[in-house]
């Protein structure tokens, strides 16, 4: 008969209120979007099931108790060896501990006095890549804690520093910022500003990012706040697109972040306006093992702005606590005097505790130039500073590794009419690589579906501007290609051809290349086959422009050195020089161009491996290696049969010789006459770019002249007024020594005057004395 073992019931108690605290915070792991009421409701649902099951459960080992009393008498007891063991000769198990609640205790607050938190965590490393050595608090993490009966996945504080790893250039981190505030325009963003500002509690630099956007709603700043979150993935023309920019930029910069943000109520809503602090500094001097954000919300209600809360009191109170404790604010009043600084919308930003290098120095430099930010370290290079002075069109390629003025103006393709990005008080001048090539030319490259995997759309394809620096003629090594997806620069100055000499030296290139996917940190793209399909092809772009040009800027002409077609030149996804160029008559569109068809067939000879196949009333060309047809050319309808030549390249017998030489011979001269004129039209295109610009260097050279005839005019000017005044200035002293003149001569008779009749007087006086 099998026996059941009664087991005692478990029994679960409700946390009293007054050993249970809630914890106010917001917990960036969790994903349920339902409010703390419901949660809670939920959760003594759950507890009441749990208990009915308990009882249920405990009844029914009651009745089966009794019955296996008597088994249980009757059976032999075994010890740990084997041996039987009679019932009563060991004493009873203790029963087991009853399950208590979990409870959530009030987090005790932590200074950085601490020297015991500070002894088992990394809180003071100020070096970015030396700060995710934490390891949270010793026995700290109680994995039994579940949320209506499902676990919830923890994310350690530790990954806030390993996501911002994907930053190793710090711009980069900028960058992200960036995109949030031009992603603003739909929502009536106009500016993007940033600066540094003082910390008033310890005196250190804070870095300011603020735009006018649509700004956050409490919803809308919890997801921020979250990992994953991204409602613009699904709004065209939106950089953003993975939820995690916000985070690892932040996180890159320094160690803490603070956001204000003010939201105008939408469909029905009242305005908003919440504050969110994600400290680094808070979570590791603490020992949290799981990131935790404090929140601030208030509504505007009456003309007044009321706090929102979502909880009770003491929880706002503990909030609040947390982020004057950890914030460069001192009181709740401080935090709230930062939404004096902004309109009745937008967001703004502040990260404190900026990171350092080796040398104790932050690794941001603001000294070296007030009105830009720049970095210190490797990317730095002395030599290239001094070289962007002497060569001003290179400018771009030699500082926009450490300069973040010089980065900011080449990030974007195009700026939206009337959006300004304001760095450190004066206004980032956008700027397009195109202006400083010389000698440009167009390829258009399209992305083959079947063989690239992307999307069938024949609108998809990249305009790529192809040129020499302006400063090439001096021979510095400046090459690479600026790639743009969506028009933010993802790539910028990409160099793909390493060549052992001199040769690519000043080729520089532009393309939008939406059709591949950029990663996550969005500095650079996916390891695809379209990827590598688009780098052959701009290097082989880059081959052929050096190769065909390279004479222009004083380099020896590469004459017995052609550039060597790539796999698929031929196709209709490659054509060199402007798209729009006319097609030679008799040939479809994106076929041969008649550079290469003039050299596929003469007196019955394969030339360049063309080859043509048989077909019906016209024929086809195909490549040695099989590729499908590019295009069809009609040919005379005499010429039934078609040509059949070996695909290997040699040579075989036409079925009609006299025929396929006439024809031959006539396509190849009606080719060469329209080869001949469409040279002739790109000569006198080439030749009328060459007059458009002497005639723009004309212009410029003018104004330049009118400028200087007026400063000169100006200062002309100035001379004859500094020559009045100086005339104005002698007459004037001229009149004073005239007038000084007159009183000396006038002083002299007095003073004579008065000598006569100081003599009288004495006269007079003798003579009185002698009487």
């Amino acid at each position: 008969m099998a026996t059941v073992k009664e087991e005692p019931a478990e029994v679960q108690r409700l946390p009293s209120s007054s050993t249970t605290l809630t914890l106010p915070i917001i917990d960036i792991c969790s994903s349920d979007s339902d409010s703390d009421d419901e949660e809670a409701r939920a959760y003594l649902n759950q507890l009441l099931r749990q208990e009915e099951e308990k009882k249920e459960r405990a009844k029914r080992l009651r009745v089966s108790a009794d019955a296996a009393k008597e088994t249980e008498a009757k059976r032999p007891r075994l010890g740990l060896d084997g041996v039987g063991v009679s019932m009563g000769s060991l004493p009873p198990l203790p029963p087991p501990p009853p399950v208590l609640a979990v409870e959530l205790r009030e987090e005790e607050s932590v200074s950085a006095s601490g020297s015991g938190v500070l002894n088992r965590i990394s809180g003071g490393c100020k070096q970015f890549w030396k700060a995710g050595d934490y390891e949270g608090a010793p026995g700290a993490g109680d994995w039994n804690t579940t949320s209506v009966g499902m676990d919830h996945v923890r994310v350690h504080p530790k990954f806030l520093h390993s996501n911002a790893t994907s930053h190793k250039w710090v711009l980069g981190a900028f960058a992200e910022l960036l995109d949030n505030a031009l992603d603003e325009v739909c929502n009536g963003a106009t500016y993007v500003n940033i600066d540094t500002i003082q910390n008033k509690k310890d005196g250190n630099q804070l870095l300011l990012v603020e735009d006018n956007g649509g700004g956050m709603d409490p919803d809308k700043m919890r997801q921020c706040m979250s990992l994953g979150y991204s409602a613009k993935s699904k709004i065209a023309n939106t950089i953003g697109q993975y939820g995690n920019g916000f985070k690892t930029s932040t996180m890159r910069l320094g160690a803490d972040v603070i956001v204000f943000s003010r939201c105008r109520g939408k469909d029905g809503k009242r305005p908003t306006q919440s504050i969110g602090l994600l400290s680094y500094t808070f979570l590791t001097m603490t020992g949290k093992e799981d990131i935790v954000v404090p929140m601030l919300d208030y509504e505007r209600s009456m003309g007044d702005w009321k706090k929102l809360m979502h909880s009770t009191q003491s929880d706002w109170d503990r909030n609040v606590e947390t982020i004057v404790q950890w914030s460069p604010f001192s009181t709740e009043e401080d935090l709230l005097r930062q939404f004096n600084l902004m309109t009745d919308h937008g967001t703004r930003v502040i990260m404190y505790n900026l990171w350092e290098d080796d040398q104790g120095q932050l690794e941001l430099d603001f000294e070296a130039d007030k009105h830009d930010i720049q970095i210190r370290g490797v990317n730095r290079d002395e030599k290239n500073i001094q070289m962007a002075t002497q060569y001003p069109n290179s400018r771009h390629f030699l500082t926009y590794r450490h300069s973040l003025r010089s980065y900011a103006s080449i990030l974007y393709l195009k700026i939206p009419a009337g959006f300004r990005i304001i760095l450190r008080g004066k206004d980032v001048e956008h700027h397009n690589i195109i202006n400083d090539m010389m000698h440009p030319e167009e390829v258009t490259y399209r992305p083959q579906p079947s063989a690239d995997g992307v999307p069938r759309d024949s609108n998809m394809c990249a305009v790529v501007t192809i040129g020499f620096v302006k400063d090439a003629v001096y021979h510095i090594d400046v090459q690479g290609f600026n790639v743009y997806h969506k028009n933010r620069l993802i790539k910028p100055f990409w160099r793909l051809w390493n060549s052992c000499g001199s040769d690519g030296r000043g080729v520089i290139g532009l393309l939008e290349a939406n059709f591949v996917e950029p990663a996550h940190d969005k500095q650079g793209f996916e390891r695809t086959t379209v990827l590598s399909r688009l780098e052959n092809r701009l290097v082989h772009m880059q081959k052929q422009y050096w190769s065909n040009n390279c004479q222009l800027i004083g380099y020896a002409q590469r004459r017995g050195k052609k550039a060597m077609p790539s796999k698929g030149e031929d196709s209709p996804d490659f054509h060199l020089g402007k798209s729009s160029q006319p097609k030679p008559r008799g040939m479809a569109s994106g076929g041969p161009s008649p550079r290469t068809l003039n050299r596929k067939y003469v007196n019955g000879k394969v030339l360049n491996g063309r080859v043509f196949s048989k077909m019906n009333n016209g024929t086809t060309p195909t490549t040695k290696n099989g590729m499908e047809s590019l295009s069809t050319i009609p040919s005379s309808s005499s010429d039934d049969d078609g040509i059949d030549i070996q695909t290997n390249g040699s040579n075989q017998k036409p079925a009609s010789t006299d025929s396929a030489c006439f024809t031959s011979e006539s396509l190849v001269t009606d080719e060469l006459k329209e080869e001949n004129r469409l040279l002739l039209e790109r000569l006198l295109k080439q030749e009328d770019k060459i007059i458009s610009e002497l005639q723009n260097k004309l212009e410029s050279e003018r104004e330049k002249n009118r400028l200087l005839e007026a400063q000169i005019n100006e200062v002309e000017m100035k001379i004859e007024e500094m020559n009045k005044e100086q005339e104005s200035l002698i007459d004037i002293f001229s009149e004073e020594r005239e007038r000084r003149d007159l009183e000396e001569e006038k002083l002299k008779k007095q003073l004579e005057e008065a000598s006569n009749l100081v003599q009288e007087l004495h006269e007079k006086i003798a003579r009185l004395e002698r009487k």
